[in-house]
């Protein structure tokens, strides 16, 4: 397997199995409501390198690392613990004004919410909160960097997932699911 293919694993999760892909860099991508063939075919498109099963990985192989950890993390947050320890993200092939997003979602803390707006103005746009949506709904390492603690500005859920998955009402069945878990209640 060469070094710089991307490596996946599967779990089962509460919505149909979870994908979570690591390179040498970190976590780079999670998906659920998918296929494996479609998850890998995106992250082959996506990254332009081989997607390969984690299971031959050797366990010091830096990819495997990054994957464990994001496996750890990603499964305490379907049992609704919180995140205990940092993760490492690959988020080299996107654009830097979702960079600049996501590493603001990235501080929202376990049981906590933001506006868009908020988001906006943390990172120096006050009047991006639009922006601010698009950015969350293309997150590729979505729950890890939690874009369901994203809310709108009223308090009311807002939106979920971009338009990559299921209808509005069940991406949105499970934003709520998410932050039930974390002891929210969102309208």
């Amino acid at each position: 397997m060469p070094d710089d293919a991307v490596i996946r694993t599967t779990i089962p999760g509460p919505w149909g199995p979870f994908h979570l892909a690591a390179t040498e860099r970190g976590v780079v991508a999670i998906g659920w409501l998918t296929t494996e063939p479609a998850f890998d075919a995106d992250l082959a498109k996506r990254l332009h390198v081989d997607v390969e099963n984690a299971r031959d990985v050797r366990p010091d192989d830096r990819r495997r690392i990054h994957l464990d950890a994001g496996l750890a993390a990603l499964e305490g947050l379907l049992a609704g613990r919180p995140i205990r320890r940092e993760i490492a993200f690959d988020l080299a092939d996107r654009p830097s004004w979702d960079k600049r997003v996501l590493e603001a979602v990235a501080t929202i803390p376990w049981g906590s919410t933001a506006s868009y707006g908020e988001i906006a103005r943390q990172i120096g746009a006050p009047r991006a909160a639009r922006a601010v949506g698009g950015a969350v709904g293309r997150n590729p390492v979505s729950l890890l960097i939690p874009c369901h603690r994203v809310i709108a500005a009223d308090g009311s859920i807002g939106g979920y997932g971009g338009d990559g998955w299921g209808s509005r009402e069940e991406r949105l069945a499970i934003k709520r699911d998410l932050l039930r878990r974390e002891g929210v209640s969102v309208g």
